[in-house]
């Protein structure tokens, strides 16, 4: 069985032809590139955070706290970095995020991106404010492992049919997303006016719902602009709460994993929910500016429900070695996000493989030589607190 480690090797066997790789090596120079070859509104949309950027600050402070302690003379020449998530094999700890919008980075929007996703064996994750129908990026992804994300709205018709499409389309798992129920204050936006959902960007699913088309006077085509309005009324609900979730329970027969957990009390009561899993994450530090680090929130999660819930991570994760941390300190599986946007807005489909090949080659690499032969060998006693 190769190892995902082995792209080193097929890149430097391209060399002798003279060829170098289109995007570099290390994951943590694209959004500089992207700075320099996308539009300010575009990029700022992606890479912008919340208030001044504090947690996502945090985000990498806390990962880069950790540090691992390799261990000698073990036997790492056969290694499998395969995991169980939530019932399904999956050839990696790795998915790629919910991420909206995607047709500001690159003309083939979520297809491209479930396309790469699917070539590379890892879940990729449509976000429900997609560029793309639901049904169209699935037909992308032919049998490949798909996840749905919610944003969960005011219109419980529209949350039902979202589902039932969601179903229909063999999304297996779905995400749904609980620290948005509203926009943050995120300056980059704001000194842009950019919003890409008042041009109807990022609404495809909402515009070819039945359930939302009928709460309109006139098709879409018709009235943009009130289609617009529709959905921006009725996109998030700050009045959602814990009982609510048993609504969703009743409509979903497969795992349910909520995102955006940091307490461990609010981990607790996921499960209590009868939730299936739940992703450690501040939203990459766009909600809430001076949230606490993702890394920091994940031990005391992972010991809360680590034995009743699949525990996920996602907020500032660049490197193999961050992937290593995230897996050592209790989640079972990591989700990528602005990496891989920012691979899809350079070069496309080959972009997003690149990030994922890139960051597994390098997961892979750090897991060796550090003694370890596979997820399962990782425990916090490799870390030490810097």
């Amino acid at each position: 069985m190769a190892n995902w480690s082995d792209f080193q090797y097929e890149i430097y066997l391209n060399g002798l032809t003279g060829a170098v790789p289109r995007l570099p090596a290390d994951l943590t120079r694209l959004g500089e590139m992207a700075e320099r070859r996308l539009g300010p509104g575009p990029v700022g949309y992606v890479a912008g955070s919340a208030g001044s950027g504090a947690t996502e600050r945090a985000n990498r402070e806390a990962l880069d706290r950790w540090r691992i302690v390799p261990r000698m003379l073990r036997d790492v020449s056969r290694r499998d970095l395969s995991v169980e998530v939530l019932g399904r094999e999956l050839p990696a700890p790795l998915a790629l995020a919910p991420i909206g919008v995607l047709s500001i980075m690159h003309p083939e929007a979520e297809k491209a991106a479930a396309r790469a996703a699917a070539a590379r064996g890892v879940p990729f994750i449509l976000s429900s404010a997609s560029s793309t129908p639901m049904e169209e990026v699935a037909a992308a992804m032919g049998d490949a492992e798909r996840w749905f994300q919610l944003y969960w709205g005011r219109d419980r018709e529209v949350t039902r049919s979202f589902l039932s499409r969601a179903k229909a389309a063999g999304f297996g798992v779905l995400v749904v997303t609980l620290d948005t129920p509203m926009l943050a204050w995120r300056p980059r936006d704001l000194d842009q006016a950019y919003l890409p959902f008042l041009y109807g960007v990022g609404t495809a699913n909402y515009f070819t719902d039945p359930a939302f088309q009928a709460g309109l006077a006139r098709p879409v085509h018709e009235d943009m602009n009130a289609a617009v309005l529709h959905f921006s009324a009725n996109f998030g609900d700050p009045g959602k709460t814990w009982p609510d979730l048993a609504e969703l329970r009743e409509q979903w027969d497969g795992p349910i994993v909520l995102k955006g957990v940091l307490h461990p009390d609010d981990a607790r009561r996921a499960a209590d929910a009868g939730m299936d899993g739940v992703v450690v994450s501040n939203h990459g530090g766009r909600q809430v500016n001076g949230s606490i680090g993702a890394a920091d929130a994940l031990p005391g999660v992972a010991e809360a429900v680590g034995d009743r819930l699949t525990v996920l991570f996602d907020s500032g994760i660049r490197t193999g070695d961050d992937v290593v941390k995230a897996l050592a300190l209790g989640a079972r599986a990591v989700l990528l996000g602005r990496p891989y946007a920012y691979g899809l807005g350079l070069d496309g489909q080959a972009g997003v493989e690149h990030v994922i090949r890139c960051l597994l080659a390098e997961t892979d690499l750090t897991l060796a030589l550090s003694g370890c032969s596979g997820p399962a060998d990782l425990h916090p006693d490799l870390l030490v607190r810097a």
